[in-house]
Protein backbone atom coordinates (compact mmCIF):
# COMPACT_ATOMS: atom_id res chain seq x y z
CA UNK A 1 0.00 0.00 0.00
CA UNK A 2 2.96 2.48 0.67
CA UNK A 3 3.96 1.56 -2.66
CA UNK A 4 1.03 2.43 -4.65
CA UNK A 5 0.92 5.69 -2.67
CA UNK A 6 4.30 6.42 -2.99
CA UNK A 7 3.86 5.83 -7.00
CA UNK A 8 0.56 7.64 -7.32
CA UNK A 9 2.53 10.80 -5.80
CA UNK A 10 4.79 10.47 -8.39
CA UNK A 11 2.38 10.51 -11.36
CA UNK A 12 0.65 13.28 -9.83
CA UNK A 13 4.52 15.08 -9.73
CA UNK A 14 4.77 14.60 -13.03
CA UNK A 15 1.26 15.73 -14.06
CA UNK A 16 2.16 18.90 -12.02
CA UNK A 17 4.92 19.87 -13.55
CA UNK A 18 3.50 19.15 -16.90
CA UNK A 19 0.48 21.80 -15.84
CA UNK A 20 3.23 23.92 -15.04
CA UNK A 21 4.89 23.87 -18.33
CA UNK A 22 2.01 23.99 -20.42
CA UNK A 23 0.75 27.12 -18.40
CA UNK A 24 3.56 28.97 -18.76
CA UNK A 25 3.94 28.28 -22.47
CA UNK A 26 0.88 30.38 -22.53
CA UNK A 27 1.77 33.71 -20.43
CA UNK A 28 5.57 33.13 -21.02
CA UNK A 29 6.03 35.34 -24.04
CA UNK A 30 3.11 38.15 -23.14
CA UNK A 31 5.77 40.28 -22.49
CA UNK A 32 7.66 39.57 -25.43
CA UNK A 33 5.03 41.09 -27.70
CA UNK A 34 6.87 43.97 -28.47
CA UNK A 35 9.95 41.96 -30.02
CA UNK A 36 7.55 39.34 -31.68
CA UNK A 37 5.87 41.96 -34.01
CA UNK A 38 9.73 43.55 -34.61
CA UNK A 39 10.67 40.09 -35.56
CA UNK A 40 8.26 38.75 -37.87
CA UNK A 41 7.79 42.42 -38.93
CA UNK A 42 3.98 42.94 -38.10
CA UNK A 43 2.03 45.14 -35.44
CA UNK A 44 1.97 44.25 -32.01
CA UNK A 45 -2.06 43.40 -32.37
CA UNK A 46 -1.52 41.11 -35.16
CA UNK A 47 0.85 39.62 -32.73
CA UNK A 48 -1.55 39.37 -30.03
CA UNK A 49 -3.38 37.09 -32.50
CA UNK A 50 -1.06 34.12 -32.14
CA UNK A 51 -2.05 34.29 -28.26
CA UNK A 52 -5.50 34.77 -29.09
CA UNK A 53 -5.86 31.86 -31.13
CA UNK A 54 -4.21 29.40 -28.26
CA UNK A 55 -6.69 30.08 -25.88
CA UNK A 56 -9.53 30.42 -28.28
CA UNK A 57 -8.36 26.74 -29.29
CA UNK A 58 -7.99 25.80 -26.00
CA UNK A 59 -11.86 26.67 -25.13
CA UNK A 60 -12.99 25.13 -27.71
CA UNK A 61 -11.48 22.09 -27.68
CA UNK A 62 -12.34 21.81 -23.70
CA UNK A 63 -15.66 20.87 -24.41
CA UNK A 64 -14.66 18.01 -27.07
CA UNK A 65 -11.96 16.34 -24.96
CA UNK A 66 -13.46 15.51 -21.36
CA UNK A 67 -15.86 12.96 -22.97
CA UNK A 68 -13.19 11.62 -25.25
CA UNK A 69 -11.11 10.85 -22.14
CA UNK A 70 -14.29 8.87 -20.63
CA UNK A 71 -14.62 7.34 -23.93
CA UNK A 72 -11.29 6.13 -25.08
CA UNK A 73 -9.75 6.64 -21.10
CA UNK A 74 -7.68 9.69 -19.69
CA UNK A 75 -4.59 8.39 -19.76
CA UNK A 76 -4.73 7.84 -23.56
CA UNK A 77 -5.59 11.64 -24.27
CA UNK A 78 -3.13 12.88 -21.37
CA UNK A 79 0.01 11.04 -23.07
CA UNK A 80 -1.31 12.35 -27.23
CA UNK A 81 -2.09 16.31 -25.50
CA UNK A 82 1.14 15.74 -23.74
CA UNK A 83 3.15 14.85 -26.79
CA UNK A 84 1.02 17.19 -28.91
CA UNK A 85 1.83 20.79 -26.90
CA UNK A 86 5.44 19.36 -26.52
CA UNK A 87 6.10 19.30 -30.47
CA UNK A 88 4.05 22.62 -31.37
CA UNK A 89 5.58 24.59 -28.41
CA UNK A 90 9.14 23.37 -30.55
CA UNK A 91 7.85 23.96 -33.52
CA UNK A 92 6.43 27.24 -32.60
CA UNK A 93 10.17 28.55 -32.12
CA UNK A 94 10.93 28.13 -35.90
CA UNK A 95 7.97 30.04 -37.17
CA UNK A 96 9.41 31.91 -40.01
CA UNK A 97 5.55 34.11 -40.44
CA UNK A 98 2.95 35.46 -38.14
CA UNK A 99 0.38 33.25 -40.06
CA UNK A 100 2.05 30.06 -39.17
CA UNK A 101 2.94 31.02 -35.69
CA UNK A 102 -1.17 31.93 -35.17
CA UNK A 103 -1.59 28.30 -36.65
CA UNK A 104 1.25 26.69 -34.77
CA UNK A 105 -0.40 28.42 -31.45
CA UNK A 106 -3.93 27.56 -32.43
CA UNK A 107 -3.40 23.52 -32.34
CA UNK A 108 -0.96 24.06 -29.50
CA UNK A 109 -3.99 25.37 -27.31
CA UNK A 110 -5.99 22.35 -29.00
CA UNK A 111 -3.58 20.00 -27.28
CA UNK A 112 -2.94 22.07 -24.06
CA UNK A 113 -7.07 21.23 -23.59
CA UNK A 114 -6.48 17.98 -23.12
CA UNK A 115 -3.64 18.29 -20.42
CA UNK A 116 -5.55 20.09 -17.84
CA UNK A 117 -8.93 19.18 -17.41
CA UNK A 118 -8.37 15.35 -18.26
CA UNK A 119 -5.48 15.46 -15.67
CA UNK A 120 -7.76 16.67 -12.97
CA UNK A 121 -10.44 14.15 -13.66
CA UNK A 122 -7.61 11.40 -13.94
CA UNK A 123 -6.51 12.77 -10.12
CA UNK A 124 -10.07 13.04 -8.87
CA UNK A 125 -10.45 9.27 -10.09
CA UNK A 126 -7.04 8.56 -8.73
CA UNK A 127 -7.32 10.15 -5.60
CA UNK A 128 -8.94 8.26 -2.01
CA UNK A 129 -11.50 10.49 -0.70
CA UNK A 130 -10.02 11.87 2.23
CA UNK A 131 -6.85 13.22 -0.26
CA UNK A 132 -8.68 14.08 -3.21
CA UNK A 133 -8.75 17.95 -2.76
CA UNK A 134 -5.70 17.85 -1.83
CA UNK A 135 -4.14 16.21 -4.60
CA UNK A 136 -6.66 18.31 -6.75
CA UNK A 137 -5.45 21.71 -5.31
CA UNK A 138 -1.77 20.55 -5.68
CA UNK A 139 -2.20 20.31 -9.15
CA UNK A 140 -4.04 23.48 -9.60
CA UNK A 141 -1.23 25.06 -7.42
CA UNK A 142 1.53 23.93 -10.25
CA UNK A 143 -1.03 25.39 -13.05
CA UNK A 144 -0.74 28.55 -11.71
CA UNK A 145 2.91 28.79 -10.36
CA UNK A 146 3.13 28.30 -13.89
CA UNK A 147 1.28 30.97 -15.50
CA UNK A 148 2.45 33.49 -12.47
CA UNK A 149 5.73 32.79 -12.49
CA UNK A 150 6.21 32.98 -16.68
CA UNK A 151 6.68 36.35 -17.06
CA UNK A 152 9.67 36.37 -15.36
CA UNK A 153 11.24 33.35 -16.46
CA UNK A 154 10.62 34.35 -20.09
CA UNK A 155 11.98 37.69 -19.14
CA UNK A 156 15.27 35.67 -17.90
CA UNK A 157 15.12 33.39 -20.98
CA UNK A 158 14.70 36.17 -23.68
CA UNK A 159 17.29 38.23 -22.16
CA UNK A 160 19.94 35.60 -23.05
CA UNK A 161 17.97 34.59 -26.49
CA UNK A 162 14.83 35.46 -27.79
CA UNK A 163 11.14 35.00 -28.14
CA UNK A 164 11.90 31.73 -30.16
CA UNK A 165 14.31 30.69 -27.54
CA UNK A 166 11.73 30.61 -24.60
CA UNK A 167 9.08 28.37 -27.35
CA UNK A 168 12.16 26.07 -27.77
CA UNK A 169 12.80 25.67 -24.25
CA UNK A 170 9.37 25.14 -22.94
CA UNK A 171 8.41 22.65 -25.65
CA UNK A 172 11.95 20.61 -25.01
CA UNK A 173 11.06 20.29 -21.25
CA UNK A 174 7.63 19.58 -22.31
CA UNK A 175 8.56 16.66 -24.60
CA UNK A 176 11.02 15.29 -21.54
CA UNK A 177 8.12 15.38 -19.32
CA UNK A 178 5.68 13.82 -22.26
CA UNK A 179 8.38 10.66 -22.26
CA UNK A 180 8.36 10.26 -18.69
CA UNK A 181 4.54 10.34 -18.38
CA UNK A 182 4.09 7.95 -21.20
CA UNK A 183 6.39 5.64 -19.07
CA UNK A 184 4.94 6.12 -15.94
CA UNK A 185 1.59 6.38 -15.82
CA UNK A 186 -0.58 2.68 -16.32
CA UNK A 187 -2.81 2.88 -19.22
CA UNK A 188 -6.73 2.66 -17.97
CA UNK A 189 -9.96 1.82 -19.78
CA UNK A 190 -12.30 4.43 -20.47
CA UNK A 191 -15.52 4.48 -18.58
CA UNK A 192 -18.28 4.82 -20.96
CA UNK A 193 -19.61 2.73 -23.81
CA UNK A 194 -20.63 5.17 -26.59
CA UNK A 195 -19.65 8.38 -27.54
CA UNK A 196 -22.55 10.98 -28.04
CA UNK A 197 -21.63 14.37 -27.30
CA UNK A 198 -25.42 15.62 -27.29
CA UNK A 199 -26.60 12.80 -24.54
CA UNK A 200 -23.70 13.10 -22.53
CA UNK A 201 -23.76 16.70 -22.13
CA UNK A 202 -28.16 16.65 -21.93
CA UNK A 203 -27.58 13.97 -18.69
CA UNK A 204 -24.84 16.56 -17.34
CA UNK A 205 -27.24 19.88 -17.74
CA UNK A 206 -30.36 17.64 -16.00
CA UNK A 207 -27.83 18.07 -12.63
CA UNK A 208 -29.24 21.02 -11.12
CA UNK A 209 -26.20 21.12 -8.57
CA UNK A 210 -23.65 20.90 -10.68
CA UNK A 211 -24.93 23.33 -12.95
CA UNK A 212 -24.84 25.92 -9.79
CA UNK A 213 -21.63 24.72 -8.79
CA UNK A 214 -19.56 25.32 -12.83
CA UNK A 215 -22.12 28.43 -12.79
CA UNK A 216 -20.25 29.87 -9.71
CA UNK A 217 -16.75 28.65 -11.14
CA UNK A 218 -18.05 30.97 -14.09
CA UNK A 219 -17.69 34.29 -11.68
CA UNK A 220 -14.44 32.18 -9.99
CA UNK A 221 -12.82 32.62 -13.39
CA UNK A 222 -14.25 36.41 -14.04
CA UNK A 223 -13.01 37.54 -11.03
CA UNK A 224 -9.84 35.54 -10.85
CA UNK A 225 -8.55 35.47 -14.51
CA UNK A 226 -10.45 38.66 -15.05
CA UNK A 227 -8.55 40.52 -12.96
CA UNK A 228 -4.73 39.12 -12.94
CA UNK A 229 -4.81 39.71 -16.36
CA UNK A 230 -4.17 43.44 -15.75
CA UNK A 231 -2.21 43.27 -12.36
CA UNK A 232 1.17 43.45 -13.98
CA UNK A 233 0.44 46.69 -15.81
CA UNK A 234 -0.72 47.75 -11.84
CA UNK A 235 2.43 46.50 -10.02
CA UNK A 236 4.55 48.13 -12.76
CA UNK A 237 2.63 51.94 -12.38
CA UNK A 238 2.99 51.51 -8.59
CA UNK A 239 6.67 50.47 -7.96
CA UNK A 240 8.58 50.99 -10.98
CA UNK A 241 9.64 47.19 -11.53
CA UNK A 242 10.76 46.16 -15.23
CA UNK A 243 9.51 42.64 -16.68
CA UNK A 244 11.35 40.13 -14.04
CA UNK A 245 10.42 42.17 -10.69
CA UNK A 246 7.07 42.18 -11.71
CA UNK A 247 6.93 38.46 -12.60
CA UNK A 248 8.45 38.57 -9.41
CA UNK A 249 5.67 39.32 -7.35
CA UNK A 250 2.95 37.88 -9.49
CA UNK A 251 4.78 34.83 -8.90
CA UNK A 252 3.56 35.26 -5.32
CA UNK A 253 0.02 34.06 -6.29
CA UNK A 254 1.10 31.11 -7.91
CA UNK A 255 3.21 30.63 -4.55
CA UNK A 256 -0.05 31.24 -2.70
CA UNK A 257 -2.20 28.34 -4.49
CA UNK A 258 0.64 25.96 -4.18
CA UNK A 259 0.95 26.72 -0.21
CA UNK A 260 -3.42 26.80 0.03
CA UNK A 261 -2.98 23.32 -1.71
CA UNK A 262 -1.63 21.99 1.06
CA UNK A 263 -3.43 23.33 3.85
CA UNK A 264 -6.84 23.37 1.81
CA UNK A 265 -7.46 19.50 3.48
CA UNK A 266 -6.93 20.45 7.41
CA UNK A 267 -8.41 23.75 6.66
CA UNK A 268 -11.20 22.39 5.14
CA UNK A 269 -11.90 19.35 7.90
CA UNK A 270 -11.76 22.70 10.11
CA UNK A 271 -13.94 25.41 8.91
CA UNK A 272 -16.63 22.70 7.30
CA UNK A 273 -19.36 24.59 5.90
CA UNK A 274 -17.64 27.71 6.65
CA UNK A 275 -14.99 27.15 4.51
CA UNK A 276 -15.67 28.55 0.88
CA UNK A 277 -17.36 31.62 2.38
CA UNK A 278 -14.32 32.55 4.51
CA UNK A 279 -12.22 32.31 2.02
CA UNK A 280 -14.43 34.51 -0.54
CA UNK A 281 -14.09 37.12 2.70
CA UNK A 282 -10.04 36.69 2.30
CA UNK A 283 -10.36 37.15 -1.35
CA UNK A 284 -12.57 40.16 -1.52
CA UNK A 285 -10.38 42.13 1.34
CA UNK A 286 -7.00 40.93 -0.57
CA UNK A 287 -8.65 42.57 -3.81
CA UNK A 288 -10.31 45.45 -1.87
CA UNK A 289 -7.04 46.92 -0.58
CA UNK A 290 -4.54 46.54 -3.42
CA UNK A 291 -5.63 49.56 -5.54
CA UNK A 292 -4.90 51.39 -2.29
CA UNK A 293 -1.28 49.64 -1.74
CA UNK A 294 2.09 51.32 -2.50
CA UNK A 295 4.14 49.21 -0.87
CA UNK A 296 5.88 46.19 -3.51
CA UNK A 297 5.41 43.99 0.09
CA UNK A 298 2.03 44.97 0.71
CA UNK A 299 1.13 44.33 -2.74
CA UNK A 300 3.06 40.77 -2.46
CA UNK A 301 0.86 39.94 1.16
CA UNK A 302 -2.04 41.02 -0.48
CA UNK A 303 -1.22 38.51 -3.99
CA UNK A 304 -0.88 35.93 -1.71
CA UNK A 305 -4.22 36.34 0.16
CA UNK A 306 -5.93 36.56 -3.25
CA UNK A 307 -4.06 33.61 -4.68
CA UNK A 308 -4.96 31.75 -1.22
CA UNK A 309 -8.45 32.31 -2.09
CA UNK A 310 -8.43 31.37 -5.21
CA UNK A 311 -7.22 27.96 -4.64
CA UNK A 312 -9.35 27.32 -1.35
CA UNK A 313 -12.13 28.21 -3.49
CA UNK A 314 -11.50 26.23 -6.48
CA UNK A 315 -10.52 23.15 -5.45
CA UNK A 316 -13.39 22.77 -3.06
CA UNK A 317 -15.78 23.57 -6.05
CA UNK A 318 -13.95 21.13 -8.76
CA UNK A 319 -13.68 18.42 -6.08
CA UNK A 320 -17.83 19.24 -5.05
CA UNK A 321 -18.54 18.97 -9.10
CA UNK A 322 -16.38 15.96 -9.11
CA UNK A 323 -18.86 14.08 -6.49
CA UNK A 324 -22.09 15.04 -8.24
CA UNK A 325 -20.76 12.79 -11.19
CA UNK A 326 -18.25 10.57 -10.28
CA UNK A 327 -18.62 8.10 -13.30
CA UNK A 328 -18.31 10.66 -15.82
CA UNK A 329 -14.90 12.98 -14.34
CA UNK A 330 -13.82 13.82 -17.54
CA UNK A 331 -16.78 15.45 -19.07
CA UNK A 332 -17.81 17.20 -15.49
CA UNK A 333 -14.01 18.56 -15.94
CA UNK A 334 -14.55 19.77 -19.24
CA UNK A 335 -17.43 21.72 -18.23
CA UNK A 336 -15.35 23.00 -15.36
CA UNK A 337 -12.39 24.04 -17.85
CA UNK A 338 -14.80 25.51 -19.99
CA UNK A 339 -16.77 27.93 -17.71
CA UNK A 340 -13.14 29.03 -15.88
CA UNK A 341 -11.74 30.19 -18.66
CA UNK A 342 -14.99 31.56 -20.71
CA UNK A 343 -15.56 33.58 -17.37
CA UNK A 344 -11.42 34.52 -17.57
CA UNK A 345 -12.07 35.67 -21.24
CA UNK A 346 -15.57 38.03 -20.16
CA UNK A 347 -13.07 38.97 -17.10
CA UNK A 348 -10.76 40.34 -19.12
CA UNK A 349 -13.13 42.17 -21.70
CA UNK A 350 -15.11 43.76 -19.08
CA UNK A 351 -12.34 44.69 -16.95
CA UNK A 352 -10.67 46.54 -19.90
CA UNK A 353 -14.09 48.43 -20.58
CA UNK A 354 -13.94 49.27 -16.88
CA UNK A 355 -10.06 50.41 -16.68
CA UNK A 356 -10.68 52.69 -19.84
CA UNK A 357 -13.61 54.75 -18.23
CA UNK A 358 -13.04 54.06 -14.83
CA UNK A 359 -9.39 53.48 -13.88
CA UNK A 360 -7.85 50.40 -12.22
CA UNK A 361 -8.42 50.28 -8.74
CA UNK A 362 -12.53 50.19 -10.28
CA UNK A 363 -11.30 47.24 -11.43
CA UNK A 364 -10.22 45.35 -8.24
CA UNK A 365 -13.18 46.60 -6.21
CA UNK A 366 -15.34 45.19 -8.91
CA UNK A 367 -13.76 41.95 -8.52
CA UNK A 368 -13.88 42.06 -4.58
CA UNK A 369 -17.77 42.57 -4.76
CA UNK A 370 -17.67 39.45 -6.78
CA UNK A 371 -15.98 37.58 -4.03
CA UNK A 372 -18.82 38.64 -1.96
CA UNK A 373 -21.55 37.25 -4.11
CA UNK A 374 -19.66 33.74 -4.61
CA UNK A 375 -19.10 33.78 -0.70
CA UNK A 376 -23.30 34.62 -0.83
CA UNK A 377 -24.08 31.65 -3.09
CA UNK A 378 -21.69 29.32 -1.51
CA UNK A 379 -23.41 30.07 2.08
CA UNK A 380 -26.99 30.05 0.65
CA UNK A 381 -27.86 27.43 -2.28
CA UNK A 382 -24.13 25.29 -2.70
CA UNK A 383 -23.32 22.17 -0.50
CA UNK A 384 -20.14 22.38 0.11
CA UNK A 385 -20.10 20.52 3.70
CA UNK A 386 -17.95 17.38 4.02
CA UNK A 387 -19.46 14.04 4.18
CA UNK A 388 -18.71 12.97 7.65
CA UNK A 389 -16.54 9.39 6.51
CA UNK A 390 -13.98 12.06 4.77
CA UNK A 391 -14.08 13.86 7.95
CA UNK A 392 -13.19 10.91 9.32
CA UNK A 393 -10.20 9.67 6.98
CA UNK A 394 -9.20 13.42 6.80
CA UNK A 395 -8.51 13.21 10.46
CA UNK A 396 -6.50 10.22 10.59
Amino acid sequence: MHNEEKNRAWIFLVLGIMAFLANGDNYAVAPLILDMSKDLQVSIPQTAFSVTSYMVCFGFFTIIIGPLGDRYGKTRIINIAAFGTAIFSILSAFSHNLGTLIVLRAVNGAFGAGIFPVCIAYIGESSPDANRQRSIGKFFGMMFLGGASATAIGGVVAHFGSWRTVYFLYGFFELVIAIIMCRSIQKAPGVIDQLNFRKIYKTTIRNRELIKVVSTIFLIGFSVFGTFTYSGKYIQINTGYGVMGVGLILSLFGVATVVGARKVTLLRHYFNHRFVPCAAVLGSLSLATLPVLRSPLLISLALFGFGFAFISIHSTLVTTAQNLMPKMRGTVMSLVSFNLFVGGAAGTFVNGWILDFFGMQWVFFCAACLMLLILLISAKWLDLTIRPVILKQAAS
